[in-house]
């Protein structure tokens, strides 16, 4: 029987990240995940791209997996934001001596870095193409039944399995959810001018228009999009041929980036909020999507399942230098009071700022371009947004410091 301080429940960006993240200090941990990665490390897999936050990246680079990625993302430099194309905008951009915003990755080039991470730690044990058949948690430990027939124990049981959770569910842990009646479209393009590393933020009534740079290719310039529609709207938009696709998104940009071609395939997905009342129980740590799902206005999905991995490492090491086992109830509570309120302070001014922006009228746009240009004016709360940007803000556990612990 294969025993382990942690079984993490999800190999995926948040999942892997965790295991390495562990294995770096010093804890074994075991990483289950029915994905078949041979499917998921193909390049058409997921089409999506992240904007990693500077204080996750200084967590990735702690880990060992910066080295992995370096020359394959595009740093953000600025964040333009905009209510249509009205006159109007709030530029947040960092002095050239301060760190980037951010960096965008495709999603294929984070899983790929991160799994070749997991594969390779001394104390990870890294199982795709397997599931957790049964599970057990009481106060002696974690026992799971995998479906390869193993049983392995552990001291903390970790879910890290996205958005539907099972184990969250099993847990009775009461979850908020509702959805928006929103639909993602995904996907990227070239265009004619350099973005200069702007992301670029566009509210419509509809929903977000984002653009977000990717670095260059052989082709030329390029940038990843994420175009917020109405439900309804959805399966019409992915009808759309590559030159009709292309042409509604330059209509959306006012080509202020020239002529659009080369469109990659679009993929989509529905947009809802949800957020788990705890994100502890006997034995068990939520992180990731399994503890919180918000809208992608702010670009701070994934960073925010990095903050949860950068806390819970925190805890769990300094559990282990008093004696404590990785399961205990002092250090699960330690970890709720951390991220709960955290997690619940982003989702809100996330779901606050998309009901925002979603309000039609004449009226409210006037209101809202008005705002925009008093905080464009403003410097320190200006500062204060790109501090919440970097992902700089609050209580930082020291691997978002870029330290161990």
């Amino acid at each position: 029987m294969d025993h382990a301080d942690v079984l993490i429940l999800g190999g995926g960006l948040v999942g892997s990240a965790l295991g390495v993240a562990l294995d770096r200090h010093g804890l074994s941990s075991i990483i289950v995940d029915p994905a078949d990665p041979a499917v998921t490390l193909e390049a058409g897999f997921d089409g999506r791209a992240s904007a990693v936050a500077s204080a996750s990246h200084k967590m990735l680079d702690a880990i060992g997996v910066g080295a992995a990625l370096h020359g394959k993302g595009c740093e953000i430099r600025q964040i333009r934001v905009s209510d249509g194309l009205a006159l109007g905008k709030l530029d947040f951009t960092p002095a050239p001596e301060d760190a980037a915003l951010g960096t965008m990755y495709e999603n294929r080039v984070l899983r790929r870095a991160l799994f070749d991470a997991a594969t390779a730690a001394p104390r990870g044990d890294l199982r795709m193409r397997t599931r957790a058949t049964t599970i057990t948690r009481d106060a002696g430990g974690v026992r799971a039944t995998l479906s390869s027939g193993a049983t392995v124990t552990a001291d903390l049981l970790v879910a890290a399995e996205g958005r539907n959770s099972p184990t969250r569910d099993a847990a009775g842990i009461n979850v908020a959810r509702w959805q928006y009646d929103h639909t993602a479209i995904i996907g990227a393009f070239h265009h004619e001018r350099s973005h200069e590393n702007v992301a670029y933020e566009i509210f419509y009534p509809a929903g977000p228009f984002a653009l977000l740079p990717l670095p260059d290719d052989e082709a030329g310039h390029r940038s990843a999009i994420v175009w917020t529609v109405a439900s309804e709207h959805a399966a019409g938009m992915l009808k759309l041929g590559d030159r009709g696709f292309l042409a509604e998104a330059e209509k959306r940009m006012g080509g202020f980036l020239g002529t659009l071609s080369n469109a990659s395939p679009r993929a989509s997905y529905p947009l809802g909020f949800h957020h788990a009342a705890r994100v502890t129980d006997t034995r068990l740590v939520l992180v990731g999507d399994a503890a919180h799902g918000i809208h992608p206005i702010a670009g701070q999905g994934v960073n925010l399942g990095y903050r949860d991995v950068a806390a819970l490492v925190e805890v769990l090491v300094e559990g282990r230098r008093l004696g404590l086992d990785a399961g205990d109830a002092q250090l699960l509570k330690r970890y709720e009071g951390w991220r709960g309120l955290d997690t619940f302070m982003v989702a809100a001014a996330t779901d606050t700022l998309t009901r925002l922006f979603g309000i039609p009228g004449k009226a409210a746009s006037a209101v809202r371009r008005f705002g925009i240009s008093a905080v464009d004016r403003f410097p320190p709360l200006k500062d204060r947004f790109m501090a919440e940007a970097r992902g700089e803000s609050g209580d930082l556990p020291k691997l978002l410091m870029g330290t161990t612990v």
